[in-house]
């Protein structure tokens, strides 16, 4: 992979990753940090960062205020975030609606810091749109249509299969491999697609780095090479010197798929789900959409694969300190539909009516002078929950509250609470995020966190049926 020698500009584009840590995130440092001035994005802070030029900073994506303060002075950003893991120990909420939070935070805050460019590699969208895709397809056109949304101009690069040493994607396929010397393969491995190598990918990433032709654009890419997922696992068995009876049966069971490729491709749930739920459509790069830029000399997945496993580079990565995590915090998202169009303040306003109205006498709340809202139980003075509005972080469409007391929470000075507008007001995400109860943990996660769940839904039919 000979990417490394790149000309070094007198003035370097400041160009921050999020989602650095990651297989593509690792090898674009190794390859251009000499190129850009380099800002990777960690959770965590670094401990021993094994290249001084490229500059590592801590962040928590969940808040935009954390966001904001890293992407400052920032010309360029790659996005690589793609359903992150679980931060908190309960997690209240579907990878879909925690992607698109992710995606409207960085939005915003790349909006606030006026970076110029959002770079998304996301993957393949098939040419039948709506119901009929995946979750995951979905979600990935969700994330683009959100950081597109703002000031900053957004890249999508929707890439196939990336072939490369250490890439989540091929060891999959290299241990199904390994790992079965008779495949019987469900239907879907007859769809077809167009794997790309890291190699060109990379190239293709580093064309696009603030490059105005492509401001504003969706771009597929894969090789010129069409083929099924079938003739991979043949084409891999061949590099890797095994013989291997590879075979398709006419049935396609997802759950048993997922099992199949999950066991024997030693590959975490996470990974596996949406590669599966996507294959039963065909992901070939559009003759509109594909990446014209320049002329690229593809590998083929055979090619590919030879690289991959011929690999002798090894990345040298950052050690981070552990974090300095809160115990038994919670996180919960969920995404309302919003057919009138009702900007989050309203529905924020809406919302500490309805609650009291729901419950009728069992809860009861009011606004004081100072701003905060104080909701109580029956008929008792001490508060059950306060929330104090932050005016300074909210605006008609975000509505921001730390959690400031009550004697449900363990920790005042920790969570908060907001409603905001996303996809053009389409929805409403309500989150709570970093709550610490004060009751103890068992006796939490089967009451009052199944107890919110409820409330919220019922809040969202609330706001989906209303007539005025």
């Amino acid at each position: 992979m000979e990417l490394t020698d790149q000309p070094i500009t007198v003035s370097k584009p400041t160009v921050a990753i999020a989602g650095a840590g990651g297989y593509v995130g690792r090898w674009f440092i190794h390859h251009f940090r000499h190129k850009y001035n380099i800002i990777a994005l960690s959770r965590k802070k670094v401990k021993d960062n094994p290249y001084p030029e490229v500059t590592w900073k801590q962040v928590e994506l969940y808040s935009i205020s954390s966001t904001t303060e890293v992407l400052r002075n920032v010309d360029v950003a790659i996005y690589l975030v793609h359903s992150m893991n679980a931060s908190t120990r309960l997690n209240q909420g579907s990878f879909e609606d925690t992607d698109l939070l992710l995606a409207d935070n960085f939005s915003r805050a790349a909006h606030l810091n006026k970076v110029k460019q959002i770079i998304y590699l996301g993957g393949l969208l098939p040419k039948e749109t709506g119901e009929k895709l995946s979750r995951h397809l979905k979600s990935r056109l969700e994330v683009e249509q959100t950081l597109g949304s703002r000031s900053a101009k957004l890249t999508a690069i929707r890439a196939s299969i990336i072939v490369g040493p250490g890439g989540s994607s091929f060891d999959m396929i290299k241990n199904l491999v390994k790992n079965l010397p008779v495949l019987m393969c469900p239907q879907w491995t007859e769809s077809l697609t167009q794997p790309i190598s890291l190699r060109d990918t990379l190239d293709i990433i580093d064309t696009c780095v603030g490059n105005e032709n492509v401001y504003g654009k969706a771009i597929e890419i894969g090789n010129p090479e069409v083929i099924s997922y079938r003739k991979m696992l043949e084409l891999t068995a061949e590099e890797l010197g095994k013989k291997r009876l590879v075979f398709s049966v006419p049935v396609f069971s997802l759950g048993l798929s997922k099992l199949w490729v999950g066991f024997f491709g030693e590959s975490p749930p996470q990974l596996v789900s949406p590669l599966v739920e996507s294959l039963r459509h065909t992901l070939t790069v559009s003759e509109e959409l594909k990446f014209q830029e320049k002329a690229i000399d593809y590998l083929s997945y055979k090619e590919s694969v030879r690289e991959a496993l011929d690999s002798t580079i090894e990345l040298q990565n950052p050690t981070f300190h552990p974090q300095d995590k809160v115990k038994n915090t919670v996180r919960s998202i969920q995404r309302m539909a919003n057919p009138q169009g009702d900007t989050a303040t309203w529905v924020a306003q809406r919302y500490n009516i309805w609650l009291p109205t729901f419950f009728k006498f069992w809860i009861n709340g009011k606004m004081l002078e100072s701003g905060e809202i104080v909701f109580y139980l029956l008929w008792t003075k001490k508060p059950m929950l306060e929330l104090t509005l932050i005016p300074d972080r909210s605006e008609v469409n975000r509505q921001l509250f730390y959690i400031s007391g009550g004697w449900l929470v363990k920790r005042f000075d920790h969570g908060w609470l907001e409603f905001r507008g996303v996809l053009d007001n389409r929805y409403i995400i309500s989150a709570i995020h970093e709550f610490v109860p004060r009751l103890p943990w068992l006796i939490y996660v089967n009451t009052q966190a199944r107890i919110h769940l409820w409330v919220m839904n019922r809040f969202k039919k609330y706001l989906a049926n209303r007539l005025n």
